[in-house]
């Protein structure tokens, strides 16, 4: 879809017309691919919405230079194109990023809100320098093994490595200059400060063995988010991948709380 002469931002819907529209929004170095194994639990309750990214799948990359704002604007651009007035969020890492900064400057938008394996502030600056010089100058498959190890949990790709592989695909096929841009949108985000005026209802979900962004991290978006619920299950960062059935029962719960 175009959105601005400059981009175009990939967007599939999923589900039957009359039921209550649900956002899906990606983590760093993955697509709309990620939902996949909720799929089938949710769109029996959703209209689902998942879109790729910014620099990401089938979305293109407009600039070098954006941050949360731009990214949470891509989400109100596709859903005015595709007509929806009104849904549910559910993003996870740079996704719960996007949704932190629709919950407070979009929430006539939106209802209630689900951000996983996601901080309001994800650092060191340099560790984020030292990955987009890497990728820009020796491409994805430099990073591919840590960033997987730090995605899933020891147990898991020791024992399921036939599930991840999809994965490790989509992270070694996203562009490298879409993820660097990306990687410099999230170091340079800063959303402590929003997270005290947000008012909507919202679920955070975290892994207990999630080394990217910490149980102690998503256990501080709670404290700063007036009436925010926690959920924390035995998964690292990419806990809809690595535990599917609790993940989107998680989600249909509390989407459904009136």
């Amino acid at each position: 879809m175009p959105t601005e002469p400059t981009r175009k931002l990939h967007y599939v819907i999923e589900g039957a017309a009359d039921k209550p529209v649900l956002v899906m929004s990606n983590s760093l170095g993955t697509t709309l691919d990620m939902w996949g194994p909720q799929m089938a639990g949710l769109t029996a309750h959703y209209r689902v919405l998942r879109y790729d990214t910014r620099g990401h799948g089938r979305s293109a990359l407009p600039s070098s230079s954006f941050g949360m704002r731009e990214l949470a604007e891509d989400v109100i651009a596709i859903m005015d194109h595709a007509g929806i007035e009104r849904a549910h969020f559910c993003g996870l890492s740079m996704g719960g990023m996007t949704g932190m900064y629709l919950a407070r400057y979009h929430a006539g938008r939106f209802g209630r809100f689900v951000l996983a394996n996601t901080a309001a502030l994800i650092g060191p600056e340099s560790v984020w320098n030292t990955r987009i010089e890497t990728v820009r100058r020796d491409g994805m498959a430099a990073i591919v093994n840590g960033v997987l190890a730090r995605w899933f949990t020891d147990h898991y790709v020791l024992t399921r490595r036939d599930e991840y592989e999809p994965v490790r695909r989509m992270l070694t096929g996203t562009s490298a200059e879409g993820y660097a841009a990306n990687c410099a949108a999230v170091r340079d985000a800063d959303l402590r400060g929003l997270l005290p005026g947000i008012q909507a209802p919202v679920l955070v979900i975290a892994g207990e063995q999630d080394l990217a962004t910490t149980a102690a991290q998503g256990q501080e978006v709670v404290r700063a988010i007036p009436g925010a619920e926690y959920l924390e299950l035995a998964a690292a960062h990419l806990s809809n991948w690595e535990l599917p059935e609790a993940f989107g029962n998680a989600v249909i719960g509390f989407l459904r709380q009136k």
